[in-house]
């Protein structure tokens, strides 16, 4: 493993704790508290910045190591949905449920490998202090287990920024990183996408969804879980009158357009404006009830299936908007989403002709958008968005062998966030080759840096909609893998941890026909070098 900056790393991170606090001594971590029993030893403790931390070793002890980041925890609990309380509990390794975690975690202790990972100090966006408690937590756990040779780092969703985040600044800590279902770039791209969500289901749907400029303290938390039942109840009017057309009550939309365009058509036009994908946990886009060659087959596919695919991700970007924007306007003073200058006919691209059916034509298109561009806006608090744009985000170089996994059609953090690291990766090799080229033609010869970076995509099947006997979707079913957010099988994610371990040992990008038979075997990934995601509606040019 790469050690020699660590101690410089640790100083650096004391000064640091010490500069925040305004205390005259750094704060300590404290030393773990160990126990062996059935084969592994498990160690507990807490980081100087007070994140709560474990790792778990077993006997046969191989020296490779698996440090997990967790993803995005909202900082606000939901009644009967979510407790708060629970992220505060440490996560050694990724899976959907408990139970799929203890599988992870035994699978990589029965090989040899050991796990460890911290709660952070901080729930919600935590990227900026999550970096330097895993760069200390390195440390802790190579001092208490001396035998470790490689350092794996992984984690999903926000923790597959923060992965990515900790290999660009201290690439000298890890041997690989496997960054999964990621926030790719800023946090202001994710905040893009479902803050249009949000602002469109306001918009078209309820305009008392307050959506931003929340109050301190518990005032905002009673905001924040009023707008998510708004949703909510906008979401259940809209999924019970899909078929129908009608709009909910809450809607303020003029009655001319109301009677003439059925609400899914403002449901497709709102996931496609803010880039959401089009098949969701229970459509795939193209299986409609009953024969394929009848005309209620077809309606079904080009008109209804996107509006419902929609609807199902659009439970996932709204609420996720509602969260993300109250977090991110208590961190930096002030609101944070600004749409004052969003072009949502540019941004709608091609979707107006590949949706047509579904946007029911390009008159009502065309009424949507107008609808949409009279709409009051929302511009960002100046000092704030400042301070958004200053917290951590990345710079898309790969200095460590690299191997990122996701779900092109995935709802919250869909591939196009992979695809900005993709390009920019490329981009900074380009330069970097460009330089090389430039240094040898002046006879002075320099490595040519060459690609750390392999992506392995995770699609759905072909074909998984089922439906009912009344001829309606089949949501009752688990969601489809690859789609829904970061939904992988405990044998994918444990190949990619085999893959990353592959890595870590080689000090570079495992053979491709190796990870084509790892990846053959779980199921349901590919590698193509080809590939590409749609991107982001963040990082394309769509201002007016």
């Amino acid at each position: 493993m790469k050690l020699k900056k660590l101690g410089a790393v640790l100083v650096s991170l004391a000064l640091t704790s010490l500069t925040l606090v305004a205390l005259p001594t750094a704060a300590k971590a404290s030393a773990p508290l160990c126990a062996t029993a059935g084969g592994v030893t498990s160690c507990q403790g807490v980081t100087s910045d007070g994140a709560k931390y474990a790792m778990q070793v077993p006997l046969n002890f191989n020296g490779t190591a698996f440090l997990y980041s967790k993803g995005y925890r909202y900082p606000i609990s939901i009644p009967g949905a979510y407790d708060v309380a629970a992220s505060s509990l440490v996560e050694q390794v990724p899976g959907r449920s408990a139970a799929e975690k203890a599988q992870v975690a035994t699978y990589l202790l029965s090989k040899g490998y050991g796990i460890f990972s911290s709660a952070f100090a901080k729930t919600g966006w935590n990227a900026d202090g999550a970096v330097k408690t895993n760069a200390e937590l390195i440390g802790l756990f190579t001092e208490q287990f001396t035998a470790t040779k490689k350092i794996v780092a992984w984690g999903e969703s926000q923790g597959g920024f923060i992965t990515q985040a900790l290999a660009e600044q201290y690439p000298d800590l890890i041997d690989a990183a496997v960054p999964v279902c990621m926030v790719g770039g800023s946090v202001e791209a994710a905040l893009k996408m479902a803050g249009d969500a949000l602002w469109g289901m306001k918009t078209f749907f309820d305009p008392t969804i307050k959506a931003g400029g929340y109050s301190a303290g518990v005032p905002g938390v009673v905001e924040q879980l009023t707008d998510i039942g708004k949703i909510a109840a906008a979401l259940r009017s809209l999924s019970a009158s899909v078929v129908t057309g009608a709009w909910p009550a809450t809607s303020t939309v003029p009655a001319a357009i109301k009677s003439a365009i059925p609400s899914r058509s403002a449901v497709t036009l709102i996931g496609q404006m803010a880039g959401l994908p089009n098949i969701s946990a229970h459509i795939d886009g193209s299986t409609g009830p009953g024969d394929p060659n009848s005309l209620t087959y077809s309606q079904f596919v080009a008109g209804i299936a996107p509006a419902i695919a929609t609807l199902q991700n659009l439970q996932d970007a709204a609420i996720l908007g509602v969260l993300v924007t109250a977090d991110l306007e208590a961190i930096n003073g002030g609101r944070v989403y600004d749409n004052s200058k969003a072009d949502y006919e540019a941004q709608l691209g091609d979707g107006k002709f590949i949706f047509t059916s579904a946007l029911s034509g390009f008159d009502a298109t065309d009424a949507l958008l107008g609808y949409l561009a009279a709409a009051p806006r929302v511009s960002a608090d100046a000092a704030a968005l400042t301070k958004l744009r200053a917290m951590l985000s990345h710079t898309g170089k790969v200095n460590v062998p690299t191997i990122a996994m996701t779900a092109p059609f995935e709802s919250t953090t869909p591939g196009g966030h992979l695809q900005w690291l993709i390009n920019a990766n490329a981009e900074n090799l380009a330069e970097a080759k460009a330089a090389a080229v430039a240094s040898i033609r002046k006879g002075n010869p320099i490595r040519v840096e060459q690609s750390n970076l392999m992506v392995i995509w995770n699609l759905p099947a072909e074909k998984y909609t089922t439906f009912t006997a009344l001829g309606t979707p089949d949501t009752s079913k688990p969601a489809a893998n690859g789609t829904n957010h970061c939904n992988y099988t405990v044998e994918q994610w444990t190949t990619m941890a085999e893959i990353g371990a592959l890595a870590a040992a080689g000090d570079r990008l495992p053979n491709p026909g190796i990870v084509r038979t790892l990846i053959r075997k779980a199921g349901g990934l590919f590698f193509d070098r080809f590939f590409e995601a749609p991107p982001l509606k963040f990082y394309e040019s769509y201002e007016d």
